[in-house]
């Protein structure tokens, strides 16, 4: 691929050997023809993952696998891929193929019409979420209280699929789980946030890797530090 890519895709993935090969399939049709990027991080993976994301990426040089040697949650695979990603702009997004990589487009879309100011992450709003009704009922009420305490200005802050600037993230503090409070950081450091709806598919492989009790006790806590590092932070002018 000559030159810097205009966009990298970042999936962080554990244990996503069912799905992954079709998820980049999906994602390459979407991405090379803008020139773009697909860095997977394999979370420490016990299944066959890393070796699907080699084969694809040794038949196509805009796929390239990051691995950790164990693992170390989304919010570390995440950091990682924009760590190794190669373009100005990113876009992060799931490893089961919920998320759907058609909407990138839009994402870009919205990005566009925003125009110039201050650094712009541009977030999913799964809308029609096509999960259990006890994770989406746990989500609504966690998005509610979040935005209540936060003030971030988005309706549905878990939603993978997003888009947002490398410069801009980077600067953000990192800690476990920071994924779920990225809006919020972003206006923190003098960002601008909006959302755009997206669609949301149902998991068709795998299992998933949170439960409403996990989600919960490590967020209330998550919750409570963010909420203290906004307080802290002070921006001249």
């Amino acid at each position: 691929m000559a030159g810097e890519p205009s966009l990298s895709v970042v999936i962080p993935a554990h244990n996503e050997a069912d799905s992954i090969a079709t998820l980049l399939a999906e994602v390459i049709r979407v991405v090379v023809p803008l020139a773009g990027e697909i860095v997977v991080v394999d979370d420490g993976s016990t299944d066959a993952t890393a070796a699907m994301v080699e084969h694809v990426g040794s038949a196509l040089a805009a796929v390239r696998l990051v691995r950790h040697g164990r693992n170390a949650g989304q919010s570390a695979a995440i950091l990682s891929g924009v760590r190794a990603a190669r373009a100005a702009w990113i876009v992060t997004m799931d490893g089961d193929g919920q998320n759907d990589p058609a909407d990138i487009p839009a994402l870009l879309a919205a990005r566009d019409r925003a125009g110039a100011g201050a650094p712009l992450m541009v977030c999913g709003w799964r809308k029609a979420r096509r999960d259990t009704w006890s994770k989406r009922i746990a989500s609504r009420i966690a998005n509610r209280v979040r935005a209540r305490l936060l003030g971030d200005a988005t309706p549905d802050t878990g939603c993978s699929l997003k888009l947002f600037p490398r410069a801009l993230y980077l600067d953000l503090p990192h800690f476990d789980h920071n994924h779920r409070f990225l809006p919020a950081l972003a206006l923190r450091q003098g960002g601008r946030v909006m959302s755009v709806e997206v669609n949301h598919r149902p998991r068709q492989r795998g299992v998933s890797h949170y439960n409403n009790w996990g989600r919960l006790r490590v967020g209330i806590v998550d919750l409570l530090g963010v909420m203290w590092l906004k307080r802290r932070m002070r921006r001249p002018g």
